[in-house]
């Protein structure tokens, strides 16, 4: 994807969707507020300042992940253009800055757009056994037919990067939206294997040596937008089936489908993906989960854990990317999801589709624990807790319920709260009565399906100061979306619609990062 982050400068306030006032401001009143009011995540990945965008796959190095994403420094100036940033971890919640990895403007070719970084431990490319090698694409000219793939190198561990010339390793073939290589190694075949996303279909291509690519195939889906930030896979199920899984950043809100992460799974023999079924499923069904990358899981000994694999996306959208307070009261726009721990489960049908959870290592942060046990609600109970970031985790039960969950961020007089839970046949997600970004008011809540047979639902819900992630069902479902509530809007209550439920087992969990 690209980097467009021409900032949309606002001074004053601004309407959200449900009526109530952004809390934004100018910069003179933002310097005064920066040092007593604070929306950065408490336990997400942030950007230290200016601009982020699109996550770039993590490599592991030397026994830490290497996160690369799009950064522009320049963001508060209103310029354009964005370079690879560095953040590492041996963990996937607690990263340390690195600095600029891979520089904008430092060739004609411009600022630096997605791609993925991978280690050359075999030296196919020339640059040295374990060389780390970047293939981003750049746009020298801006133009609809103009986007490239070229490559840099790095051969300090993945610190810094040089450029490989000033031309591209794979040229524009005159067509738009030609962009965002996802690289992995086909050691089967002893070659590498690239996806590229070309408008409404993802192109498939060999190299020997990450320096000369050669088309081979592609794979068609119109209906969910232009297709960006590619990814294949292959993870292995709990019954020991292998699927191979080809996933896609796409908008799907045309057609009443989420904008995120699609995926197929299907077979994949080196060329050619071919799917299970023609329509994809949804690895999250909030508004805010966009430019999503998978990655490798290393097991403490630094063998892959075939049966795993990590993600993270980005909590924004396009749609309104630039909206958000943590600008005036911290001089930054970009956070994360946080990491989640992806597998392959099969259904009721007997296909297979991704769980999610959130990474296990979060456990080691928990700085306090509030065990609640089990409560029974009829209508609205609000709790003694106040938080801005936390997670709620509990299991409802119901014998006869039109809806049953919870009131997050919940104002002192309980007008605004984000609402999260199940409503007849779907769970969902609902920002409306709460500070949105989205000014349309189109895109307050999400759904996901759900069969009210079941008579019970189990959540999982991260809270921090700008977003919300809900697990439903051990991460069958998820939804994850950016949301702006007053940082007094701090309460908590559950809730059911026509009859009585019991919140089992509820407990909240506060992290120090």
């Amino acid at each position: 994807m690209r980097g467009i982050t021409r900032r949309a400068l606002f001074a004053g306030s601004a309407v959200g969707a449900a009526g109530t006032v952004l809390p934004t401001a100018g910069p003179a009143v933002a310097k005064a507020k920066a040092a007593r009011v604070s929306y950065r995540a408490g336990y997400h990945f942030t950007v230290p300042e200016q601009w982020k965008n699109d996550p770039q796959r993590p490599v592991w190095i030397d026994g830490s992940y290497h996160y690369y994403y799009l950064h522009n420094a320049d963001y508060l100036a209103g310029e354009i253009g964005t370079a690879w940033r560095l953040a590492t971890s041996t963990d996937l919640v607690s990263f340390t800055d690195r600095g600029i990895a891979v520089p904008k403007d430092t060739t004609p070719n411009g600022d630096v757009w997605s791609g993925s970084a991978v280690v050359d431990t075999h030296d196919t490319a020339g640059f040295g056994a374990g060389a780390v090698v970047v293939l981003a694409t750049m746009s020298p000219h801006d133009g609809p037919a103009d986007q490239a793939q070229y490559l840099y190198y790095s051969t300090d561990g993945g610190r810094t990067f040089t450029p490989h010339g000033t031309g591209p390793v794979l040229a524009n073939p005159g067509v738009r939206d030609f962009r965002d290589p996802k690289v992995i190694r086909d050691e089967e075949r002893d070659r590498w294997v690239m996806t590229l996303a070309e408008n409404d279909k993802v192109g498939f291509y060999h190299s020997a040596d990450l320096k000369t690519w050669t088309y081979v195939s592609g794979f068609v889906k119109g209906g969910i937008g232009v297709l960006e930030c590619p990814d294949l896979f292959r993870i292995r199920a709990g019954d020991g089936t292998r699927k191979w899984v080809l996933g896609v950043s796409a908008n799907g809100k045309g057609a009443g489908l989420p904008h995120t992460y699609a995926y197929w799974t299907g077979s994949f023999d080196g060329s050619a993906f071919t799917a299970d079924a023609t329509d994809p499923q949804w690895l999250d069904y909030g508004w805010d989960w966009y430019g999503a990358v998978t990655f490798d899981k290393h097991n403490p000994d630094g063998t892959l854990d075939e049966g795993t694999r990590y993600a993270i996306g980005w909590l924004n959208n396009w749609d309104y990317s630039h909206i958000t307070p943590t600008i005036d009261s911290d001089g930054f726009n970009g956070t994360d999801s946080i990491v989640r721990e992806i597998t392959l489960e099969r259904g009721g049908d007997g296909g297979y589709f991704l769980a999610s959870r959130p990474v296990a290592a979060l456990d080691r942060y928990v700085s306090r624990t509030v065990k609640l046990g089990d409560l029974e609600v009829d209508g609205t109970r609000l709790l003694d807790y106040r938080g801005t970031a936390y997670e709620l985790s509990c299991e409802i039960t119901w014998d006869q319920v039109t809806g049953a969950g919870m009131q997050l961020r919940r104002s002192p007089d309980g007008v605004r709260h984000i609402d999260a839970g199940v409503h007849r046949d779907y769970a969902y997600l609902n920002r409306r009565p709460t500070v949105s970004p989205d000014m349309t008011g189109r895109w307050q809540e999400s759904r996901s399906p759900f069969d009210p047979a079941r008579r019970s639902v189990r959540l999982r819900i991260l809270v921090d100061r700008t977003s919300v992630e809900m697990f439903v069902d051990d991460g069958r479902y998820t939804h994850s979306s950016a949301a702006f509530p007053y940082l007094v809007d701090t309460g908590l209550a559950l809730f059911t619609v026509d009859g009585k439920a019991v919140f089992r087992n509820t407990v909240i969990r506060e992290f120090r990062v």
